[in-house]
């Protein structure tokens, strides 16, 4: 063996080309489409204009003025909160909320923090969609899931975040529940 550092390997799929592009966007300055295409096809990554165009759009991407008065693509941020922030506007986190809300109050069995974890247990076979509703909401303070076949893990930024969406996510679950026995 060389000694040199394995190259990233990226499959061929529609998520990785988008994530191959955000990962582009954030770490160079991106002032054209063919430019941003000849970074990716420096990955293996072939893609039409078109295609590109697409995708850029789908990802918010805009472009923005820098620091140099150059114009280059960024990602405009889509509306973030944390379980523990209030700083988004009502209407988005109201949102977010019903839709976790009618997904948790079926499907989780129960909500524990354990350090920066949070545990969610589920009927088995539904931890990977409660993960993937989970990681569909704009929190900050969330660093991702892993999910099992009746148990998502979150990785959080620290304890108290921790303790704070595990409390917030058994309330979600909770008033779901609350509904379902009204009716």
């Amino acid at each position: 063996m060389s000694g040199d550092t394995p190259s990233l390997q990226r499959p061929t799929t529609r998520a990785a080309r988008l994530s191959a592009i955000e990962q582009a966007l954030l770490t160079h300055v991106v002032t054209s489409q063919s430019q941003l295409s000849e970074i990716l096809s420096n990955q293996g990554i072939e893609v039409t204009q078109a295609t590109l165009s697409r995708d850029l759009d789908e990802m918010n991407a805009v472009k923005v003025r820098t620091a140099s008065g150059s114009m280059a693509y960024a990602i405009e941020p889509m509306p973030k909160h944390s379980a523990s922030s209030h700083s988004s506007s009502d209407a988005n986190r109201a949102k977010g909320e019903q839709q976790m809300t009618r997904v948790l109050s079926g499907l989780v069995t129960s909500v524990a923090a354990a350090r920066n974890l949070v545990v969610v247990h589920t009927p088995s076979g539904a931890a990977q969609y409660v993960a993937s509703v989970i990681d569909k909401q704009p929190m900050t303070d969330i660093l991702g899931t892993i999910a099992g076949d009746d148990t998502v893990m979150m990785i959080c930024t620290d304890d108290d975040t921790a303790r704070t969406s595990a409390e917030w996510l058994l309330s979600l679950a909770s008033q779901g529940r609350d509904k379902a026995d009204r009716a």
